[in-house]
């Protein structure tokens, strides 16, 4: 099996396995292997999957939608692990196996990204960043994006560098993009009502999620993030009717996770709240523009999975 392990084709966020870094793994086969971060971190993230799997009080429905199903850990052979020897792994689902074409997302949630009792150089670095990025601002920033065109197969995906630098107007473009046909900045919004829209929908699960943790007082999830995932050529087949598109929503990230003490995790709530509303907002003016052009008699009739003409949308006000 070892040598069938190889770098997720597509990561967005997180350090890259390589000959001398160590990094998450796939087999192909639909598992997922990450390798325990330094310190405590890597084992405080596997107590947290134990748990969590057996624990009475997590409703299975959202332990088995929104989070990877735990494998164990297992030894792995690990050049990059200090002298070689193997290294233990969190084995999970392969989050985004099955998808030909997949469309991914990496939303990390929360203005406030470190935990309690954290030592004072770690929260100034991880405050740095937040301030620096969209986190405090928005109580969410995006990690990582990676956008197939089903038509022609190209590839958008921002240098973290770039998504590391934008502002709330950015946030916008990007989330408008990930839901976006064609090469280039393109901002058609034509896969937003598969996507985002529709029961099964990225909107609808977030909702759903939102509910939990409107109630949930078991654990606070700092540093944590969502992932989006979709098969572009699935999108564009759903898209004209706006069905689902196989949208997948699933929390990742746990090395960060803090007893809830009976109080509700306000910190990733709000994030998720933020989060919701800027969705929401794309799907609302998506519809928008598809009533003003049924109004004027626009809508294509040729069977083509946009919902309204190439640049309407960008012209509607960003609030």
């Amino acid at each position: 099996m070892a040598s069938d392990l190889r770098p997720p084709e597509h990561q967005v966020a997180g350090h890259r396995a390589s000959a001398d870094k160590l990094g998450p793994l796939v087999d192909g086969e639909g598992l997922f292997y990450k390798p325990l971060q330094a310190g405590e971190r890597g084992e405080h993230e596997a107590a947290f999957y134990a748990a969590f799997t057996a624990h009475p009080a997590v409703p299975p429905r959202v332990r088995g939608a929104f989070f990877p199903r735990f494998h164990g850990t297992r030894l792995l052979p690990a050049p990059a692990s200090p002298g070689g020897a193997p290294y233990p792994h969190i084995v999970l689902d392969d989050l985004l196996a099955g998808l030909p074409s997949p469309c991914v997302a990496d939303v990390k949630i929360g203005a406030c990204t470190w935990p309690p009792r954290s030592p004072d150089p770690y929260v100034a670095k991880c405050l740095a960043k937040d301030r620096e990025t969209t986190s405090a601002l928005l109580g969410f920033r995006v990690s990582g994006v990676r956008v197939v065109d089903a038509r022609g197969g190209a590839v958008w995906r921002p240098d973290r560098s770039e998504l590391k630098g934008i502002d709330a107007a950015g946030v916008r473009r990007v989330l408008r993009r990930y839901v976006s046909t064609g090469g280039g900045d393109g901002l058609d919004c034509a896969l937003a009502a598969a996507v985002y829209g529709g029961e099964g929908g990225v909107l609808a699960q977030l909702r759903e999620l939102k509910a939990w943790f409107e109630e949930q007082t078991l654990y606070h999830f700092y540093s944590a993030s969502i992932l989006f995932g979709y098969d572009a050529n699935a999108a564009v087949a759903a898209a004209p009717g706006g069905g689902s598109g196989g949208v997948r929503v699933k929390l990742v990230d746990f090395a960060h996770v803090d007893d809830g003490d009976g109080v509700i995790d306000h910190n990733f709530l709000g994030g998720l709240c933020s989060l919701i509303k800027f969705i929401g907002d794309i799907v609302a003016e998506v519809q928008h523009c598809v009533l003003a052009n049924v109004t004027h008699n626009k809508v294509p009739s040729n069977g083509e999975s946009q919902l309204f003409e190439r640049g309407n949308f960008t012209e509607l006000p960003v609030t």
